[in-house]
Protein backbone atom coordinates (compact mmCIF):
# COMPACT_ATOMS: atom_id res chain seq x y z
CA UNK A 1 0.00 0.00 0.00
CA UNK A 2 2.52 2.34 1.06
CA UNK A 3 4.51 1.57 -2.73
CA UNK A 4 0.97 2.44 -4.40
CA UNK A 5 0.35 5.87 -2.07
CA UNK A 6 3.78 6.54 -3.31
CA UNK A 7 3.12 6.13 -7.28
CA UNK A 8 -0.07 8.52 -6.58
CA UNK A 9 1.81 10.78 -4.79
CA UNK A 10 4.74 11.18 -7.26
CA UNK A 11 2.16 10.94 -10.34
CA UNK A 12 0.28 13.78 -8.87
CA UNK A 13 3.56 15.89 -8.40
CA UNK A 14 4.44 15.22 -12.06
CA UNK A 15 1.17 15.35 -13.99
CA UNK A 16 -1.45 17.46 -11.89
CA UNK A 17 -4.20 16.42 -10.17
CA UNK A 18 -5.39 13.79 -13.17
CA UNK A 19 -1.81 12.19 -13.20
CA UNK A 20 -2.93 9.04 -11.92
CA UNK A 21 -5.79 9.17 -14.33
CA UNK A 22 -3.68 9.95 -17.24
CA UNK A 23 -1.87 6.94 -16.67
CA UNK A 24 -4.63 4.76 -16.37
CA UNK A 25 -6.21 5.89 -19.46
CA UNK A 26 -2.56 5.58 -21.82
CA UNK A 27 -2.49 1.75 -20.22
CA UNK A 28 -5.81 0.97 -21.26
CA UNK A 29 -5.83 2.43 -24.95
CA UNK A 30 -2.33 0.44 -25.07
CA UNK A 31 -4.19 -2.62 -23.75
CA UNK A 32 -6.41 -1.74 -26.67
CA UNK A 33 -4.02 -1.40 -29.37
CA UNK A 34 -2.31 -4.58 -28.41
CA UNK A 35 -5.19 -6.44 -27.79
CA UNK A 36 -7.03 -5.93 -30.89
CA UNK A 37 -4.30 -7.26 -33.34
CA UNK A 38 -4.20 -10.27 -31.11
CA UNK A 39 -8.14 -10.87 -31.81
CA UNK A 40 -7.71 -10.40 -35.26
CA UNK A 41 -4.91 -12.87 -35.70
CA UNK A 42 -5.94 -15.66 -33.38
CA UNK A 43 -5.79 -18.98 -34.80
CA UNK A 44 -9.09 -20.70 -35.76
CA UNK A 45 -10.76 -22.70 -33.37
CA UNK A 46 -10.44 -26.47 -34.23
CA UNK A 47 -13.97 -27.10 -33.62
CA UNK A 48 -15.17 -24.69 -35.92
CA UNK A 49 -12.52 -26.37 -38.37
CA UNK A 50 -13.65 -29.66 -38.28
CA UNK A 51 -17.22 -28.67 -38.48
CA UNK A 52 -16.52 -26.98 -41.44
CA UNK A 53 -14.68 -29.78 -42.97
CA UNK A 54 -17.38 -32.27 -42.50
CA UNK A 55 -20.17 -30.01 -43.61
CA UNK A 56 -17.87 -29.06 -46.72
CA UNK A 57 -19.69 -31.69 -49.38
CA UNK A 58 -23.21 -30.70 -48.74
CA UNK A 59 -22.35 -27.17 -49.55
CA UNK A 60 -20.35 -27.42 -52.48
CA UNK A 61 -22.67 -26.06 -54.73
CA UNK A 62 -23.73 -23.11 -52.86
CA UNK A 63 -20.38 -22.23 -51.34
CA UNK A 64 -18.95 -21.37 -54.92
CA UNK A 65 -21.51 -19.04 -55.16
CA UNK A 66 -20.91 -17.52 -52.04
CA UNK A 67 -17.19 -17.31 -52.79
CA UNK A 68 -17.71 -15.62 -55.79
CA UNK A 69 -20.17 -13.26 -53.45
CA UNK A 70 -17.06 -12.79 -50.72
CA UNK A 71 -14.43 -13.11 -52.86
CA UNK A 72 -12.25 -9.85 -52.75
CA UNK A 73 -13.69 -9.00 -48.59
CA UNK A 74 -11.41 -8.27 -46.18
CA UNK A 75 -11.01 -10.88 -43.37
CA UNK A 76 -10.40 -9.04 -40.51
CA UNK A 77 -13.27 -6.61 -41.30
CA UNK A 78 -15.44 -9.62 -41.76
CA UNK A 79 -14.96 -10.88 -37.85
CA UNK A 80 -16.61 -7.99 -36.78
CA UNK A 81 -19.61 -8.15 -39.39
CA UNK A 82 -22.09 -8.03 -37.04
CA UNK A 83 -20.70 -5.32 -35.46
CA UNK A 84 -19.73 -3.15 -38.75
CA UNK A 85 -23.25 -3.74 -40.71
CA UNK A 86 -26.21 -2.64 -40.07
CA UNK A 87 -28.98 -5.65 -39.36
CA UNK A 88 -31.74 -4.36 -41.16
CA UNK A 89 -31.71 -5.25 -44.91
CA UNK A 90 -32.71 -2.00 -46.04
CA UNK A 91 -30.66 0.55 -44.05
CA UNK A 92 -27.50 -1.60 -45.36
CA UNK A 93 -29.03 -1.33 -49.20
CA UNK A 94 -29.70 2.32 -48.30
CA UNK A 95 -25.82 2.72 -46.82
CA UNK A 96 -24.26 0.58 -49.93
CA UNK A 97 -26.07 2.55 -52.49
CA UNK A 98 -24.93 5.77 -50.62
CA UNK A 99 -21.35 4.65 -51.05
CA UNK A 100 -21.85 3.57 -55.05
CA UNK A 101 -22.82 6.91 -55.55
CA UNK A 102 -19.73 8.86 -53.81
CA UNK A 103 -17.60 6.46 -56.31
CA UNK A 104 -16.87 3.65 -53.40
CA UNK A 105 -18.04 0.09 -55.30
CA UNK A 106 -16.00 -2.22 -52.62
CA UNK A 107 -17.66 -5.11 -50.89
CA UNK A 108 -16.27 -3.94 -48.07
CA UNK A 109 -17.21 -0.31 -48.24
CA UNK A 110 -20.15 -0.19 -45.95
CA UNK A 111 -18.01 -1.73 -42.93
CA UNK A 112 -15.01 0.57 -43.66
CA UNK A 113 -17.51 3.30 -43.17
CA UNK A 114 -18.88 2.44 -39.74
CA UNK A 115 -15.32 1.65 -38.97
CA UNK A 116 -13.88 4.95 -39.60
CA UNK A 117 -16.75 6.18 -38.06
CA UNK A 118 -16.04 4.33 -34.83
CA UNK A 119 -12.27 5.02 -34.93
CA UNK A 120 -12.89 8.73 -35.98
CA UNK A 121 -15.11 8.80 -32.92
CA UNK A 122 -13.17 7.28 -30.08
CA UNK A 123 -9.77 9.13 -31.56
CA UNK A 124 -12.24 12.32 -31.11
CA UNK A 125 -12.91 11.64 -27.50
CA UNK A 126 -8.71 10.78 -26.41
CA UNK A 127 -8.52 13.81 -27.70
CA UNK A 128 -11.08 16.13 -25.77
CA UNK A 129 -10.00 13.81 -22.65
CA UNK A 130 -6.40 15.01 -23.39
CA UNK A 131 -7.64 18.70 -23.46
CA UNK A 132 -8.99 18.33 -20.27
CA UNK A 133 -6.61 17.01 -18.43
CA UNK A 134 -2.74 17.14 -20.25
CA UNK A 135 -3.73 20.86 -21.95
CA UNK A 136 -5.86 22.79 -19.48
CA UNK A 137 -2.89 24.09 -18.15
CA UNK A 138 -4.35 23.68 -14.68
CA UNK A 139 -8.02 24.97 -15.32
CA UNK A 140 -10.64 23.42 -13.19
CA UNK A 141 -13.83 22.81 -15.39
CA UNK A 142 -17.06 22.17 -13.90
CA UNK A 143 -19.00 18.54 -15.13
CA UNK A 144 -20.91 20.27 -17.89
CA UNK A 145 -18.15 22.11 -19.33
CA UNK A 146 -16.20 18.30 -19.47
CA UNK A 147 -18.54 16.64 -20.69
CA UNK A 148 -18.87 19.17 -23.82
CA UNK A 149 -15.14 19.39 -24.03
CA UNK A 150 -14.80 15.63 -24.32
CA UNK A 151 -18.43 14.67 -26.54
CA UNK A 152 -17.93 17.71 -29.01
CA UNK A 153 -14.83 16.21 -30.68
CA UNK A 154 -15.90 12.48 -30.71
CA UNK A 155 -19.43 13.48 -32.21
CA UNK A 156 -17.45 15.26 -35.03
CA UNK A 157 -15.10 13.07 -35.42
CA UNK A 158 -18.21 10.43 -35.83
CA UNK A 159 -19.35 13.14 -38.56
CA UNK A 160 -16.79 13.69 -40.62
CA UNK A 161 -17.36 10.02 -42.76
CA UNK A 162 -20.74 11.16 -43.30
CA UNK A 163 -19.73 15.13 -44.37
CA UNK A 164 -16.70 13.31 -46.78
CA UNK A 165 -19.45 10.98 -47.96
CA UNK A 166 -21.73 13.49 -48.98
CA UNK A 167 -19.37 15.87 -50.07
CA UNK A 168 -17.74 12.90 -52.49
CA UNK A 169 -21.93 12.19 -53.81
CA UNK A 170 -22.70 15.96 -55.25
CA UNK A 171 -19.16 16.28 -56.99
CA UNK A 172 -19.83 13.41 -58.48
CA UNK A 173 -23.43 14.51 -59.12
CA UNK A 174 -22.09 17.43 -60.70
CA UNK A 175 -19.11 15.65 -63.00
CA UNK A 176 -21.87 13.25 -64.12
CA UNK A 177 -24.34 16.09 -65.17
CA UNK A 178 -20.89 18.54 -67.25
CA UNK A 179 -19.91 15.16 -69.09
CA UNK A 180 -23.55 13.46 -69.75
CA UNK A 181 -24.08 15.48 -73.47
CA UNK A 182 -20.89 14.96 -74.60
CA UNK A 183 -21.54 11.68 -73.49
CA UNK A 184 -24.52 11.21 -75.52
CA UNK A 185 -23.02 12.97 -78.50
CA UNK A 186 -20.19 10.29 -78.58
CA UNK A 187 -23.06 7.59 -78.23
CA UNK A 188 -25.24 9.16 -81.17
CA UNK A 189 -22.55 9.00 -82.80
CA UNK A 190 -21.80 5.07 -82.95
CA UNK A 191 -25.15 4.69 -83.10
CA UNK A 192 -25.63 6.05 -86.21
CA UNK A 193 -22.30 4.53 -87.64
CA UNK A 194 -24.00 1.02 -87.43
CA UNK A 195 -23.11 -0.11 -83.75
CA UNK A 196 -25.63 -1.75 -81.23
CA UNK A 197 -26.46 -0.09 -78.13
CA UNK A 198 -24.51 -2.41 -76.14
CA UNK A 199 -21.51 -1.67 -78.63
CA UNK A 200 -21.89 2.07 -78.43
CA UNK A 201 -21.47 1.69 -74.24
CA UNK A 202 -18.53 -0.47 -74.42
CA UNK A 203 -17.34 2.04 -77.10
CA UNK A 204 -18.55 5.32 -74.95
CA UNK A 205 -16.87 3.51 -71.51
CA UNK A 206 -13.31 3.74 -73.13
CA UNK A 207 -13.43 7.02 -74.74
CA UNK A 208 -14.51 8.79 -72.13
CA UNK A 209 -11.93 7.87 -69.48
CA UNK A 210 -9.61 10.59 -69.82
CA UNK A 211 -12.26 13.37 -70.06
CA UNK A 212 -15.10 12.16 -67.17
CA UNK A 213 -13.68 9.14 -66.00
CA UNK A 214 -17.13 9.05 -63.33
CA UNK A 215 -19.80 8.71 -66.09
CA UNK A 216 -17.20 6.53 -67.92
CA UNK A 217 -16.90 4.31 -65.04
CA UNK A 218 -20.80 3.98 -64.72
CA UNK A 219 -21.00 2.88 -68.63
CA UNK A 220 -18.18 0.52 -67.58
CA UNK A 221 -20.74 -1.49 -65.08
CA UNK A 222 -23.55 -1.25 -67.48
CA UNK A 223 -21.43 -3.06 -70.20
CA UNK A 224 -20.29 -5.71 -67.85
CA UNK A 225 -23.57 -5.46 -66.08
CA UNK A 226 -25.04 -6.54 -70.09
CA UNK A 227 -22.26 -8.78 -70.75
CA UNK A 228 -22.92 -11.45 -67.67
CA UNK A 229 -26.52 -11.91 -69.10
CA UNK A 230 -28.47 -9.31 -67.12
CA UNK A 231 -31.34 -7.90 -68.46
CA UNK A 232 -31.21 -4.60 -70.01
CA UNK A 233 -34.23 -2.75 -68.59
CA UNK A 234 -32.95 -3.59 -65.22
CA UNK A 235 -29.25 -2.83 -66.35
CA UNK A 236 -30.50 1.13 -67.41
CA UNK A 237 -32.56 1.37 -64.18
CA UNK A 238 -29.65 0.06 -61.86
CA UNK A 239 -27.71 2.66 -63.25
CA UNK A 240 -30.08 5.59 -63.53
CA UNK A 241 -30.48 4.62 -59.45
CA UNK A 242 -26.09 4.56 -59.38
CA UNK A 243 -26.14 8.33 -60.27
CA UNK A 244 -28.65 9.68 -59.07
CA UNK A 245 -28.78 12.38 -61.39
CA UNK A 246 -31.96 13.64 -62.86
CA UNK A 247 -30.71 13.58 -66.78
CA UNK A 248 -29.54 9.95 -66.67
CA UNK A 249 -33.12 8.81 -65.26
CA UNK A 250 -34.61 10.51 -67.65
CA UNK A 251 -32.33 9.08 -70.67
CA UNK A 252 -32.54 5.38 -68.87
CA UNK A 253 -36.72 5.92 -69.02
CA UNK A 254 -36.37 7.32 -73.11
CA UNK A 255 -33.82 3.90 -73.72
CA UNK A 256 -36.76 1.55 -72.73
CA UNK A 257 -39.92 2.89 -73.64
CA UNK A 258 -37.18 2.88 -77.53
CA UNK A 259 -37.21 -0.65 -76.57
CA UNK A 260 -40.15 -1.50 -75.63
CA UNK A 261 -42.22 0.38 -78.93
CA UNK A 262 -39.74 -1.06 -81.43
CA UNK A 263 -39.08 2.86 -82.01
CA UNK A 264 -35.30 3.88 -83.65
CA UNK A 265 -32.64 4.11 -80.83
CA UNK A 266 -30.79 6.96 -82.93
CA UNK A 267 -33.52 9.19 -83.21
CA UNK A 268 -34.41 9.25 -79.40
CA UNK A 269 -30.57 9.69 -78.77
CA UNK A 270 -30.50 12.94 -81.00
CA UNK A 271 -33.56 14.60 -79.46
CA UNK A 272 -32.46 13.64 -76.27
CA UNK A 273 -28.76 14.89 -77.50
CA UNK A 274 -29.86 17.92 -78.61
CA UNK A 275 -31.51 18.49 -75.03
CA UNK A 276 -29.20 18.05 -73.05
CA UNK A 277 -26.77 20.66 -75.10
CA UNK A 278 -29.80 23.33 -74.88
CA UNK A 279 -29.36 22.41 -70.83
CA UNK A 280 -26.08 22.92 -70.80
CA UNK A 281 -25.91 26.30 -72.13
CA UNK A 282 -28.88 27.17 -70.03
CA UNK A 283 -26.52 26.37 -66.92
CA UNK A 284 -24.07 28.26 -68.29
CA UNK A 285 -25.89 31.05 -68.74
CA UNK A 286 -27.75 30.92 -65.75
CA UNK A 287 -24.04 30.61 -63.57
CA UNK A 288 -23.30 33.41 -66.00
CA UNK A 289 -26.32 36.08 -64.77
CA UNK A 290 -25.25 34.86 -61.12
CA UNK A 291 -21.63 36.49 -61.56
CA UNK A 292 -23.10 39.82 -61.32
CA UNK A 293 -24.89 40.23 -58.44
CA UNK A 294 -21.57 38.11 -56.55
CA UNK A 295 -19.26 40.71 -58.01
CA UNK A 296 -21.62 43.67 -56.85
CA UNK A 297 -21.84 42.51 -52.89
CA UNK A 298 -17.75 41.80 -53.13
CA UNK A 299 -17.23 45.44 -54.74
CA UNK A 300 -19.14 47.41 -52.36
CA UNK A 301 -17.79 45.01 -49.52
CA UNK A 302 -14.21 46.08 -50.51
CA UNK A 303 -14.80 49.61 -52.33
CA UNK A 304 -17.11 51.48 -50.03
CA UNK A 305 -15.39 51.15 -46.68
CA UNK A 306 -12.05 52.74 -48.55
CA UNK A 307 -13.94 55.08 -50.06
CA UNK A 308 -15.36 56.43 -46.84
CA UNK A 309 -11.84 56.64 -45.43
CA UNK A 310 -10.96 58.55 -48.14
CA UNK A 311 -13.88 61.07 -48.27
CA UNK A 312 -14.77 61.58 -44.86
CA UNK A 313 -11.45 60.77 -43.20
CA UNK A 314 -9.92 64.59 -43.29
CA UNK A 315 -13.33 66.04 -43.07
CA UNK A 316 -13.62 64.01 -38.95
CA UNK A 317 -9.84 64.74 -38.57
CA UNK A 318 -10.62 68.30 -38.83
CA UNK A 319 -13.47 68.63 -36.73
CA UNK A 320 -11.55 66.83 -34.38
CA UNK A 321 -8.98 69.07 -34.03
CA UNK A 322 -11.18 72.16 -34.16
CA UNK A 323 -12.78 70.41 -31.05
CA UNK A 324 -9.60 70.43 -28.95
CA UNK A 325 -8.54 73.52 -29.75
CA UNK A 326 -12.09 74.85 -28.10
CA UNK A 327 -11.33 73.26 -25.29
Amino acid sequence: MEFLTQINDMLTDQLGEFGPLIVVGVLGLFMVLVTIPILLNQPEDPLKKLQRANAAPKKEKRGKKDQLRNSGRNEQLEKFATFLEPKDEEEYSAMELKLRQAGYRSKDSVRFFHFAQFALGITGIVLGVLLVTVFSNGQEFTGQQMMIRVLVPGAIGYYIPKYWITRRIEERKENIIAGFPDTLDLMLVCVEAGQSLDQAIVRVAGEMKASYPDIAQEFEIVAYEMKAGKEKDQVLRDFGTRCGVQDVSSFVTVMIQSATFGTSIADALRVYAGEMRDKRVMRAEEAANKLPTKMTLATMMLTVPPLLIILVGPSAKGIMEFGNRGQ
